[in-house]
C-alpha cells in the first residue's frame, strides 16, 4: 500500500476577490491550524476592509495582487474573483511563486485556460480549481455504484438539471450562462462518475420564453466518452417550477441494470433478476448504496484535497490539468451550438 507523506507547510494566504463567495473560503482557512490569511485584495478596497472587519482579520488590504504578495510574503492565493479576472489573477500569482486555489471556471475561453495550465507547469506551482460538487457523500456513493459492476458495463449516463435562480449581476449578461457558469459542474461530475473523458459533443442551446438572461440559459448536449459510453445533459437555468436539485437528477444504464441518484437522496441500483428469464420485462432487485466515503462535503471537502495535495507534493484531484478536460466539454458544447454540428476533441 502506498503511504502518503505529508510535509509540514505553513500556508500564507492572500484572498483575491472579497465578495460573498469568499466567506466560505475564509471560514475554512481560519479553522485550519497551518493556514494564515495575510492579506485581502479587491478592486474596491472598502469591500476588502469590510470583509476584514467581518472576520476580525488584522491584515492589510490591497487593490493590486502583485503588491499584496510582495508585501505579505504570501505563498498561496485564493482566487475568488469573477471568471473574466481569473487569467490575470492566476498568472500573476504563479509568476510570484504562489500556488493558486481558484473558483471555476478557469477562464472564459479554452485557449486562456490552456495558457494557465502551461503557466502552472512552467512555474512549478500548482493551480487547483474548485469543483465542490465532487465532494458530496452521495455522489461518491453513486460513483462507487457505477464503478462496482453491479449494473454491468455502463452504456449511458444522463443528467437533468432544471432550476430558475434569479442571480442578477454578471450571470444575467453572459452569452452562455448555463453551459459556462453552471454546466461545468455537471460535466465535471460526469467525468468523475464515469472515470472517462469526452471524445465528441453535439449541443443545442436556446433561450426559452420568459428567460431573464441575455444569453442562452438552456441546453441539450450529447457527449461520446472514451470508454464507449454516452453522456447526455438536458438543462435550464430559467425553469420556473418542477425543479431538480442543484446536483442534477441522474440515471445510468448498464448491461445488467440501472442506477439512479436525484441529487438529494441516497443513490440506488435496480439490477435485473434473471431467475425468471421467461418474463417479457425482467423483474429487478433494488440495492441502495450508502458508499464508503467519509470526507467533508462541498467547498470544505475540496479545500481539504487542495491543501493535502500541496502537503503531499502531488496533483490534486481537481488540478488544472484535469479540470481542463471538463473545460473542453464546456467550450466544445458552446462551439457545437454555434456551428450546429458535432465537435470532436
Amino acid at each position: 500500500m502506498k503511504v502518503q507523506v505529508l510535509r509540514l507547510v505553513n500556508h500564507k494566504i492572500v484572498v483575491a476577490g472579497c465578495g460573498g463567495m469568499s466567506h466560505t473560503w475564509i471560514e475554512y482557512a481560519l479553522q485550519r491550524k497551518n493556514a494564515e490569511i495575510v492579506g485581502l485584495v479587491d478592486l474596491q478596497t472598502e469591500t476588502a476592509a469590510a470583509l476584514a472587519e467581518k472576520f476580525t482579520l488584522n491584515v492589510p488590504v490591497f487593490s493590486d495582487l502583485t503588491e499584496a504578495i510582495k508585501n505579505t510574503g504570501a505563498n498561496l492565493v485564493f482566487d475568488i474573483t469573477i471568471p473574466a479576472a481569473h487569467p490575470m489573477i492566476v498568472s500573476a500569482a504563479l509568476k510570484l511563486n504562489c500556488h493558486v486555489f481558484g473558483e471555476k471556471p478557469m477562464a472564459e475561453t479554452l485557449d486562456a485556460a490552456k495558457d494557465l495550465v502551461l503557466a502552472s507547469e512552467l512555474s512549478g506551482k500548482r493551480y487547483t480549481v474548485m469543483q465542490n460538487r465532487r465532494f458530496n457523500k452521495q455522489i461518491r456513493a453513486y460513483q462507487e455504484l457505477l464503478q462496482s459492476g453491479v449494473i454491468g458495463k455502463i452504456g449511458s449516463l444522463h443528467a437533468s438539471f432544471f432550476l430558475g435562480p434569479h442571480f442578477g449581476g454578471f450571470r444575467d449578461m453572459m452569452d452562455n450562462p448555463l453551459i459556462v457558469d453552471m454546466a461545468i459542474h455537471t460535466f465535471d461530475q460526469a467525468r468523475f462518475l464515469l472515470q472517462a473523458n469526452p471524445v465528441s459533443v453535439y449541443c443545442h442551446e436556446y433561450n426559452p420564453p420568459g428567460s431573464w438572461y441575455k444569453g442562452n440559459a438552456s441546453a441539450i448536449c450529447i457527449f461520446e466518452m472514451d470508454d464507449g459510453s454516452v453522456f447526455t445533459y438536458n438543462g435550464s437555468w430559467c425553469a420556473e417550477g418542477l425543479h431538480t436539485s442543484w446536483e442534477s437528477d441522474w440515471r445510468a444504464t448498464g448491461s445488467l441494470g440501472s442506477g439512479a441518484w436525484d441529487g438529494l437522496n441516497t443513490p440506488y441500483a435496480e439490477r435485473k433478476d434473471s431467475s425468471d428469464e421467461n418474463s417479457f420485462i425482467y423483474p429487478v432487485k433494488k440495492q441502495v448504496f450508502e458508499g464508503s466515503w467519509n470526507g467533508q462535503e462541498g467547498h470544505w471537502g475540496c479545500l481539504d484535497e487542495m491543501f493535502a495535495s500541496i502537503e503531499a507534493n502531488r496533483n490534486a484531484e481537481t488540478d488544472c490539468r484535469d479540470n481542463l478536460k471538463s473545460m473542453m466539454m464546456v467550450f466544445g458544447a458552446v462551439e457545437s451550438s454555434k456551428k450546429g454540428e458535432k465537435i470532436h476533441f
